[in-house]
């Protein structure tokens, strides 16, 4: 097998062994297919949310739990966004069994270096080697809507299964399978037809609006979750700044924000562009912007709308029968 980057270095920071609890002031790592973060500790539903708090995590069995719609709508206003197994985190604070951080790859005005929220401990995990392969080594980025690692490059030993957008440094490639280094020690494999490899620097290729629109197009049907950010649920901002992101293009996490603080150039509605993000206010005139779709032309969006619906392509005009229309901002030219 070729080696494309040297095994993690198994160092340790001073105070830490390698796979130890984070305590505050750490750079920590996610290490469950997705951590979901919430507003605060304890208001986790009793015989609900448990899959979503342990480790693995099962989100299959979360969203199934969440049957109806009111349990899913439950959940706004009780977590704040999801992070992605090798997620980078900052420990602000440890409450019990929880710990208050911001995640560092989603942008955020209430806080300059990340998205805050709150996290169960045992989600995250302090990894010098696995921190320093992040920073240094080619990396793959999961391009399928899920994938399932293996403790061989076989598949023979399989693992838990991780979400569109999930990135971890390379350790090999074997030309099916790919080597791959995960928090708390350790090597797993990912099929090589499931990711994209790039070298450290390399950025993915400037995208054209139709390569946007498709990979939005691929979630059609997925359920809306609020706070998602995986192929187990979106919400309507998870889902614009996940499908951007895939295509190498930052924006901030939530709807608001991608409006006002993204630094985009606005776009009057009758200049209206295939590609162009459009917001939508809490009620007409209103400030405060509470969704965010992708505009598809012809009077057409793709959105994730509210529970218990799912993503969804609708006409803008039927969309905003309330007159909430907010405005738009164009991120890409072509």
């Amino acid at each position: 097998m070729n080696r494309s980057t040297p095994t993690p270095d198994p160092s340790t920071r001073a105070g830490h062994a390698p796979g130890s609890a984070p305590r505050p002031g750490d750079t920590a790592f996610v290490q469950v297919a997705v951590a979901t973060v919430w507003v605060r500790p304890g208001l986790d539903r009793a015989g609900i949310d448990g899959p979503s708090l342990s480790v693995p995590v099962d989100l299959d069995a979360w969203n199934s739990a969440m049957d109806e719609a009111e349990t899913l709508r439950w959940l706004t206003g009780h977590l704040e966004t999801q992070a992605l197994l090798g997620a980078r985190v900052i420990v602000d604070e440890v409450d019990g069994q929880w710990a208050r951080i911001v995640v560092t790859d989603q942008l955020s005005p209430r806080d300059p270096r990340g998205y805050p929220g709150w996290v169960p401990l045992a989600q995250l995990v302090v990894d010098p080697g696995f921190e320093k392969a992040a920073a240094s080594s080619t990396t793959a980025t999961v391009t399928a809507s899920r994938s399932r690692l293996s403790e061989d490059a076989e598949g023979t030993s399989p693992g838990i299964e991780v979400s569109f957008g999930t990135v971890l440094p390379v350790l090999g490639r074997t030309g099916a399978a790919v080597e791959l280094a995960v928090p708390g020690g350790g090597t797993q494999y990912l099929p090589e037809a499931d990711v994209v490899v790039r070298e450290p620097g390399e950025a993915p290729p400037a995208p054209t609006v139709e390569e946007v629109i498709a990979t939005g197009e691929r979630f059609l049907g997925l359920r809306y979750l609020w706070s998602g950010m995986s192929a187990w649920g979106f919400d309507c901002s998870g889902f614009t700044h996940s499908v951007f992101r895939h295509h190498g293009i930052t924006i901030p996490r939530d709807a608001g924000p991608q409006m006002t603080d993204s630094g985009l150039p606005r776009v009057e509605r009758d200049d209206l562009r295939r590609g162009d993000l459009v917001f939508f206010s809490e009620g007409p005139g209103s400030p405060e912007i509470r969704h965010v779709a992708l505009y598809l032309g012809d009077d057409l969006i793709i959105h994730a709308p509210n529970a218990p619906r799912t993503i969804a392509v609708e006409s803008l005009s039927g969309y905003d029968v309330k007159g909430e229309y907010a405005g738009a901002v164009r991120i890409l030219e072509r």
